[in-house]
């Protein structure tokens, strides 16, 4: 059985019921779960004070074990990465610990990328967290599918690729490199910073939420104008929702805003990946070897077995 601990490294949990129910449906999913003993903390609008967090953290990293996964995202990771002891989190992942999740958690994802060489210690997982994805009701939507049997198919080291429906324009598409990225509005954070990686012939994945088509656009124009798109072999963007129209659009949306971008960069930019703040999602190998394949508007990430 494989172990896993639910913990709060970022935004406070608002709700108890929602940690209980999720460790609750991991437990029914085989995992032997274990609640870290501060994931219920509370300090403004984070999960317990910045020492508290960066402590369990650290405290989970020491265990090592199956599974960490996330309670939420939120914000408060950025506050913690100048003290993370990413040799630690690295030797972890040696161990064979599973960090997971998404939002706020593509800060630590990123810093393992830029901080630690050895790419055998720096792959997590960019997945479902443990309140949204497995921690609400019935009424609130319950478990998705998809996301639930993708995520037990991850953690089992037997996921290996991923598909999706990409837009037209890209058939025979066919190149490897990196997988890396996260959450658009966090990976720009990094830039400029000793946090952010500098990941040349990578393929790069981004998803967002809340943020209008224009605010897209403008951080992905931020990205190529660091010259960060056109040091990529592809750009793969997943769900970009909860945004509203505005008065002032007149037609502009967010295919509108893709296509500015690519109109700027020579690297493919492709749209249809399943992940982001949705409720079905898949589980991505951030820091992993990928080759991305079009056929017609059938894509594929594929990486093999991951242990």
């Amino acid at each position: 059985m494989s172990s896993l601990t639910l913990y709060t490294p970022a935004g406070v949990v608002q709700q108890a019921q929602h940690v209980k129910r999720a460790a609750k449906r991991l437990a029914a999913m085989g995992f032997d779960v274990n609640v870290d003993a501060d994931a219920l903390a509370r300090q403004q609008r984070f999960g317990g004070d910045d020492a508290t967090r960066l402590q369990a953290i650290h405290r989970i990293a020491e265990a090592a074990p199956s599974v960490a996964l996330a309670t939420r995202g939120g914000y408060g990771l950025s506050r913690l990465l100048d003290r993370l002891d990413w040799t630690l989190i690295a030797k972890s992942i040696g161990q064979g610990t599973r960090w997971v999740g998404q939002s706020d958690l593509t800060a630590l994802q990123l810093g393992l990328l830029a901080h630690v060489k050895d790419r055998t210690l720096t792959q997590t997982w960019a997945g479902p967290m443990a309140c949204y994805d497995f921690g609400r009701s019935k009424e609130e939507g319950g478990v998705d599918d998809v996301t639930q049997d993708c995520f037990a198919e991850a953690m089992s080291g037997l996921l290996e690729a991923v598909g999706f429906r990409a837009d037209k324009g890209f058939d025979g598409l066919e190149t490897s490199g990196l997988l890396w990225g996260g959450n658009l509005t966090m990976v720009n954070s990094l830039l400029g910073t000793a946090h952010f990686p500098k990941i040349k012939g990578g393929i790069l994945f981004l998803e967002d939420v809340n943020e209008h088509p224009y605010r897209v656009e403008r951080s992905l124009l931020q990205l190529h104008q660091a010259g960060v798109l056109d040091q990529q072999k592809a750009v793969v963007l997943g769900d970009f929702s909860g945004w509203r129209n505005s008065p002032l659009d007149n037609g502009y949306t967010l295919k509108s805003a893709v296509q500015a971008v690519r109109e700027r960069t020579k690297t493919p930019i492709l749209t249809g990946l399943p992940f982001g703040h949705v409720e079905t999602k898949v589980c991505l190998p951030v820091g992993a070897k990928v080759t991305l394949s079009v056929q017609e508007r059938d894509a594929m990430l594929v990486w093999g077995h991951q242990h």
